[in-house]
């Protein structure tokens, strides 16, 4: 008997092409191992655990595929769905990036680079971490540079 919450129905056009992606193995191995479990999904007389042991996945990531194939559709369950959100926020805004800019086509300045540069990265960190007064340290790439790289390559 079958108990699933959510069951797998396929079109002629949805079953070719995954017939097509596992026969080439055409994609990332993500999306291989998705259409063959919403091929066998699709099938009469495989159960879950069939399923996962023919796909290499598990019996949670079944599941998984089954339920956004239902409720988001083909497209995203076989293609990975794109995030919202960048994984690492900026650190700049676009004003901050302005005034880098209008800085570096501005007049040349009187004190050394080095020195123009730590103060704007020290500014630029106040800001971002909203603790104005006390001292910043940045660590790793400094977002000034990246920001004048950018602007230099246009």
């Amino acid at each position: 008997m079958n108990t699933e919450k959510y069951i797998v129905r396929l079109s002629d056009e949805e079953r070719q092409e995954l017939e097509t992606i596992v026969k080439k193995l055409k994609g990332t191995s993500q999306k291989v191992n998705r259409a063959l479990a919403l091929l066998h999904a699709g099938g009469p007389d495989w159960t879950n655990e069939q399923i996962a042991t023919r796909a290499g996945l598990t019996l949670r990531a079944i599941s998984n595929i089954h339920k956004q194939l239902v409720t988001e559709g083909f497209e995203i369950t076989l293609n990975r769905k794109k995030r919202r959100l960048p994984p690492v926020p900026k650190k700049l805004d676009g004003l901050q990036e302005a005034q880098i800019i209008a800085t570096r086509c501005g007049s040349p300045p009187e004190a050394p680079l080095q020195k123009i540069l730590r103060k704007m990265v020290a500014s630029v960190a106040c800001q971002s971490n909203r603790r104005c007064g006390k001292p910043h340290r940045v660590t790793g790439k400094s977002p000034i540079r990246s920001v004048m790289k950018r602007f230099e390559k246009r």
